[in-house]
């Protein structure tokens, strides 16, 4: 018993270089899933854009590599955001937990998680590392853990459990019902919504008022009465 839902296996690594990382390795040797990939320490674990994400002891790192039978994958980025506010909300009843388009998760308006989602042929790695014990400092976006908001923290173990049970609940009503239910849920707890926001792209910085997000999940900029659709970048608020 690993502790997961019916048909989910459980890969544990004391170290690795990235759990996503050993979940591309697998997915390129044939391996079709779901399985959950998680490790005590990666050494070179990261976020989106190539950032570099710290686990240190007590916090999670977890990947979970399936084979999704519906598209599009990008999604199911929402669906780990909500599986994620799904764990840390009873934990920290007195925080608020909100969204940070496109995959941060927050308490009090400082990021507790983060989430990368990685593909290949017919195959979706999503990487979700949670701030359960600890937090780094000096972040660019300033980040929070259960003990900062005075809260004690569960094991890795207990976390990756619970998280992986709301996890197949969100996938399963994605494949049943689509994306709908994901994203009204996703936007009851959206951070900005109908707030000034800025959307950092590669080439271009935008301003607008965050609108919500589309059937897509791409974020809608309302600039001056004309809606802005950005399929990928970086938010401020």
């Amino acid at each position: 018993m690993n502790g997961l839902p019916a048909g989910y296996r459980l890969i544990r690594y004391q170290e690795i270089d990235s759990t996503n990382s050993e979940a591309r390795r697998l997915a390129e040797a044939g391996e079709g899933g779901p399985v959950w990939i998680t490790a005590l320490h990666q050494t070179a674990g990261r976020g989106r854009r190539g950032r570099a994400w710290d686990t240190a002891l007590g916090n999670l790192a977890a990947t979970l590599l399936l084979r999704p039978v519906r598209k599009p994958f990008g999604q199911l980025s929402f669906a780990a955001a909500l599986a994620v506010a799904d764990v840390v909300a009873p934990s920290a009843p007195d925080a608020k937990i909100t969204f940070k388009w496109p995959n941060d998760v927050l308490a009090d308006g400082h990021k507790m998680a983060g989430i990368l989602l990685e593909s290949g042929d017919g195959w979706l790695a999503v990487g979700i590392g949670i701030n359960l014990a600890s937090h780094p400092e000096g972040t660019e976006f300033s980040a929070t853990s259960l003990p900062a908001l005075g809260v004690a923290a569960p094991s890795p173990d207990a976390a990756l459990a619970f998280l992986a049970a709301r996890f197949a609940h969100w996938y399963d009503r994605w494949v049943n019902e689509g994306f709908e239910p994901l994203r009204a849920q996703w936007l009851a707890r959206a951070g900005g919504l109908g707030a000034p926001i800025r959307a950092r792209l590669p080439q271009a910085e935008h301003s607008g008022v965050f609108q919500g997000i589309n059937a897509d999940g791409a974020l809608l900029l309302d600039q001056q009465g004309q809606v802005r659709v950005i399929a990928a970048g970086e938010v401020f608020f």
